[in-house]
């Protein structure tokens, strides 16, 4: 029945975006351009409903999965949840990141080495401006 279904095309084929929201788009996107060497890759005003949505990433938006940052104007602070976890990006060399990460007073809430689960896979966590937390998996 599966092989059937997926002949037909129902099926998503890949993450596009993940969105987060944001108080300081500015501040946000300097973050990830800066420290995490995203691009800005489109942004638009929406006026009529008072927000900002900003697109980063590493590559194209046809064959790669980005980053929306959304700012809506009037809003101060955003309650997290206790659902959400956080993103995870890959990086070549985990200590040379956070060392980087550290240089910058980026908050880096746990240091780079071995997962406790699994020591061949070698993490860190770090915070952006609005305190969502970045996993950086090194991957070479």
């Amino acid at each position: 029945m599966t092989t059937d279904i997926n002949k037909q095309n129902v099926f998503p084929r890949r993450i596009l975006h993940t969105m987060l929201r944001v108080r300081e788009l500015n501040r946000s996107e300097y973050f990830y351009r800066k420290f995490l060497g995203m691009e800005v890759l489109r942004k638009k005003d929406y006026p009529d409903g008072e927000f900002t949505l900003s697109f980063l990433g590493y590559g194209d938006e046809q064959s790669n999965t980005i980053l929306e940052l959304t700012h809506n104007w009037h809003e101060s602070d955003y309650e997290k949840g206790s659902g959400y976890g956080h993103i995870a990006l890959a990086v070549d060399d985990i200590y040379q990141t956070c060392k980087f990460l550290e240089e910058n007073d980026i908050v880096i809430s746990r240091q780079p080495g071995p997962m406790k689960s699994d020591v061949s896979e070698v993490i860190a966590f770090i915070e952006d401006p609005d305190g969502y937390p970045i996993e950086l998996i090194e991957r070479s």
